[in-house]
C-alpha cells in the first residue's frame, strides 16, 4: 500500500491507494484463522418457510471457496461483473462473498424483478455470469425465477448464456 489517505486531489480523496483489500478475507477467513471457525457466522430465520439455519464461519468459508471455484470454472476473474438474481437466502451471501474472493464485482437484482427490468440491469452490468435461484417463496405463492430470467436474457441486447445449465456465455448483438 502506498498511502492510507491520498489527499493530493482534494476534495476527491482516495483511500488505501496501491493497496489490495479482500472483503471475503475480512468477513470470513480471518475469523476461521482466529479460531472462531465453529462460531455462527449466519443465522437464517425465515418465517415464510419456517426455516432456521445456522452456518459457522468454517462452513461458510468452505461454501464460499467452492462457489468461487465454480465461478472461476465459468471464466469469472478479477474485475468481471456477476449479476445475482436471488431472494434473501444464505446462498445469496455465499455468492456475494465468492465474487469478493475472486475480485469480481457483483450486482444484486432482487429476485422476482420482471423480465424487462431484469433485462435492463443485464444490459447495464454486462455480466460475465448470472447467478439465479430457481424460485422465491412468498407468503401466498412461489415466484418462478427461471422463466423470468430466460425472458430477460432474450430481451437483453448484450449477452445470453449458451444454455440454461450455466455453461459459458455467448455474446450477441441486435
Amino acid at each position: 500500500m502506498d498511502k492510507v489517505l491520498d489527499d493530493s486531489n482534494a476534495p476527491f480523496y482516495r483511500w488505501f491507494t496501491g493497496g489490495e483489500l479482500n472483503t471475503c478475507y475480512n468477513a470470513v477467513d480471518r475469523h476461521v484463522e482466529g479460531g472462531r471457525g465453529a462460531q455462527a457466522a449466519i443465522i437464517y430465520d425465515s418465517p415464510v418457510t419456517q426455516t432456521v439455519q445456522t452456518i459457522t464461519y468454517a462452513e461458510l468459508q468452505d461454501q464460499v471457496a467452492r462457489f468461487a471455484g465454480a465461478l472461476r470454472a465459468q471464466g469469472v476473474e478479477m474485475g468481471d461483473r456477476v449479476l445475482l438474481y436471488m431472494p434473501m437466502i444464505p446462498q445469496s451471501l455465499v455468492a456475494m462473498l465468492a465474487c469478493a474472493r475472486l475480485g469480481a464485482v457483483h450486482s444484486v437484482v432482487f429476485g422476482g424483478f420482471a423480465p424487462h427490468e431484469l433485462a435492463t440491469r443485464i444490459d447495464d452490468a454486462k455480466p460475465k455470469a448470472i447467478v439465479s435461484a430457481s424460485c422465491g417463496i412468498e407468503p401466498n405463492r412461489i415466484v418462478k425465477y427461471k422463466p423470468m430470467l430466460d425472458a430477460a436474457i432474450e430481451q437483453s441486447a448484450t449477452s445470453r448464456p449458451a444454455s440454461s445449465s450455466g455453461s459459458a456465455r455467448r455474446r450477441r448483438r441486435r
